[in-house]
């Protein structure tokens, strides 16, 4: 039967459809450390996919062929080692199998009767990030889409926890017989909390930033007089774990100890910089973590599984239940003994992403993970080391981590004039494609952010990236 035949799906064109995607994602696979992270005509690929929905369909392995043959150009290589920009995990192969059989098996992770094996997995991967973490075992959580959906799982349970300190069940009645919420934050606070905030009724403007500096380290006095008014309603404190300009820390310590003194709740965002605990090389930095109310952390960062993943823990599991309750007549009965994970996050529809994470635990376990965030502290010092011997790059800020903030500076040029420059090396970083990393602002400077969380990473790798920004930066400084 030809592909041209098919107007609905065959089960004929099974086979063909799966030695055609092994194929090409072996070769994929074997070149992806030598790849361009981006094509420089992978602007004009994408754009070339366009079209009306054709009346008659070409069938699978007609459409697979268009889609490497046209579509592959378009893709930026963010599993290979020489992807900077934002903070990019790659997917170790352990994963790979287990999302490829993830998507064959198709498991609604919503409830037992739904897939035994994907709640099972679930609950047992987020007992074993517990363990990774040094978390108390007491703690519950949920799978999520990434940290964004993660933040938003522990703040809700933080609401639901708030309006109850007043009285309210907020998921009962909503929020119009509660005061304004107060939640406060160092500069370090990312997007994916104000987001957060917006989406559950509390406004972007409930935070308030308490920073000391430029750069947005806590302000903990101006925090301390901020939570003495013991009149005013609980306070909602945010930690940051790991920021996105230099991997830098609040003091979770210090914010538990706050909490604690003052009856608030401790939300600590940990998407990348909870893997801190994995090396006694860097645990120091999360010290408190394990007192806080709800944290967050990321698969696809430093886990190393494909993306959409993320996890939120919350000290009191019962929180989540009260927050995302619901029923109908054709689901699981709120009294059913088994585990139902719909009713105790925001999604009903859930991927079994748990097969990817439970699969990579086992089988690289805790000595590996510790021996993959220890290879790559030691490649944020190479790279940092490389930028402190180039006369023509300026390191802006410590490499706690594996985040390493710095600029093109060949001397000679103001403030205003070097942001103008790095804003454009940027720029030219992404479009040339051989090494990928954007731009941030560090204080009041334009600067790069290379993130090393990539298990295909290497020296070699970080070399050939200080190369193409030394080389990219020369010729954009000398036209200007």
């Amino acid at each position: 039967m030809s592909d041209a035949s098919h107007t609905t799906p065959a089960r004929e064109e099974l086979a063909e459809v799966l030695e055609l995607v092994a194929r090409e994602a072996a070769a994929y696979l074997h070149d992806v450390d030598a790849r361009r992270v981006r094509s420089p005509h992978a602007s004009e690929a994408a754009r070339a996919l366009a079209g009306d929905l054709p009346e008659r369909g070409v069938g699978a392995a007609s459409a697979l062929r268009e889609l490497v043959e046209r579509g592959l150009e378009a893709a930026v290589t963010t599993s290979g080692p020489r992807s900077y920009h934002f903070v990019i995990g790659g997917t170790t192969p352990a994963a790979l199998g287990a999302d490829w059989l993830a998507s064959t098996l198709d498991q609604v992770a919503y409830a037992w009767v739904s897939s035994p094996l994907a709640v099972q997995l679930e609950l047992l991967s987020l007992r074993w990030l517990r363990q990774l973490f040094e978390l108390p075992a007491a703690w519950g959580g949920i799978m999520t889409t990434g940290a964004t959906m993660a933040n938003f799982v522990g703040l809700a349970a933080a609401r639901q926890w708030w309006a109850e300190q007043q009285g309210i069940d907020v998921a009962e009645i909503g929020l119009a017989e509660l005061p304004r919420a107060r939640v406060y934050s160092s500069g370090y606070v990312h997007a994916s909390t104000v987001k957060a905030l917006a989406m559950l009724g509390w406004g972007r403007a409930s935070l308030q930033v308490l920073s000391r500096d430029a750069l947005g380290r806590l302000d903990v006095e101006a925090l301390e007089q901020a939570l003495a008014d013991a009149d005013a309603a609980p306070a909602i404190l945010v930690g940051n774990a790991g920021e996105v300009n230099a991997g830098d820390f609040d003091p979770i310590a210090t914010l538990a100890d706050l909490a604690e003194k003052h009856g608030a709740w401790l939300h600590v965002d940990g998407a990348f910089g909870l893997f801190a605990r994995v090396s006694p090389r860097s645990a120091h930095w999360t010290a408190g973590v394990e007192r806080a109310h709800s944290l967050t952390v990321d698969g696809h960062k430093w886990l190393n599984v494909p993306y959409d993943c993320g996890f939120s823990f919350v000290a009191d599991p019962s929180l989540l239940g009260r927050a995302f309750a619901y029923s109908a007549a054709y689901l699981p009965a709120p009294d059913d003994p088994h585990p139902n994970l719909g009713t105790i996050g925001p999604e009903s529809s859930r991927r079994a992403r748990a097969l990817a994470v439970w699969a990579t635990l086992r089988a690289y376990g805790k000595r590996g993970y510790r021996q993959l965030v220890e290879t790559h502290l030691e490649l944020g010092q190479h790279l940092a080391r490389r930028i402190d011997e180039a006369p023509d790059l300026e390191r802006l800020a410590a490499v706690p981590l594996s985040i390493v903030c710095f600029r093109f500076n060949p001397g000679n040029r103001g403030e205003e004039e070097l942001n103008r420059l790095n804003t454009a090396l940027g720029q030219a970083l992404l479009e040339d494609g051989r090494v990928y990393a954007g731009t941030t602002t560090y204080g009041t400077s334009v600067a790069l952010r290379p993130a090393i969380v990539n298990w295909r990473t290497t020296a070699a790798d970080l070399d050939l990236f200080v190369s193409v920004v030394r080389e990219l930066g020369a010729s954009i400084a000398s036209r200007s």
